[in-house]
């Protein structure tokens, strides 16, 4: 199978939002469960190590995520390697289960329509129909390096089905096995935003927080998007 051409990415600032419930901002759970009591505190951190995806990854307890592979040594460096060790059961547009990849925006617009794409679909499964506030944190990364470009290549139209993940998840999982960094795609959500798959946590540079994302959905549709700080 040909593989895509490789296209030297250089981009400061890039977005990926994530549930204001799933972000490192605000008190962890474990802390309000457990308030003052330090035993307890350590019974509860010791139950997440044995459920949570992350902690097994970082303690080498995951068959598809080694601990020479994550990232450590600065203050959001569990947000980085959660993005691989919690995939998707059901895997994402470039990833299968069982390990994830750092899926971010160039645009913040492209970044909103790509998660409001995703709620709107969970909203309808349900059959939500009442008025609905998602919030979001924005990660902003950077990335410095070479990583396979699909975008304008008529060979990997079937990898961009906005309904379908088969053929790019096929194409995802033989450019992990070859060693590669990740894909640069057009975005299926938003036209012409530009995304980028990250399949290898060390090149997931300069993680930092930024602003909080309200979307608004109305009847399961998104009816507006504000950004606060």
């Amino acid at each position: 199978m040909k593989l895509p051409r490789l296209s030297r990415v250089e981009r400061d600032g890039t977005h990926r939002l994530i549930p204001y419930r799933y972000s490192d901002r605000g008190k962890p759970i474990l802390n309000l469960l457990a308030q003052d009591d330090d035993d307890l505190l350590n019974d509860l951190t010791e139950l997440e190590g044995a459920t949570s995806d992350r902690l097994l990854g970082e303690s080498g307890r995951l068959p598809s995520v080694t601990t020479i592979e994550l990232v450590s040594g600065f203050r959001l460096a569990h947000v980085v390697n959660a993005a691989f060790t919690h995939g998707n059961p059901l895997g994402g547009r470039f990833n299968r289960a069982g390990r994830g990849a750092w899926y971010a925006s160039f645009e913040m617009p492209t970044a909103q329509a790509e998660v409001a794409y995703h709620r709107t679909a969970e909203l309808k499964e349900i059959g939500w129909l009442e008025k609905e506030v998602s919030t979001y944190i924005d990660y902003l990364a950077d990335f410095r390096y070479e990583f396979h470009d699909v975008r304008g290549d008529p060979e990997f139209a079937d990898c961009l089905d906005p309904h379908s993940y088969a053929a790019s998840q096929i194409l995802g999982f033989q450019l992990l096995s070859t060693g590669s960094a990740g894909i640069v795609y057009p975005s299926v959500r938003h036209n012409a935003g530009v995304c980028i798959a990250c399949f290898r946590p060390p090149l997931v540079l300069n993680v930092h927080e930024g602003p909080m994302v309200a979307l608004t959905f109305t009847h399961t549709e998104l009816t507006s998007a504000t950004i606060e700080g």
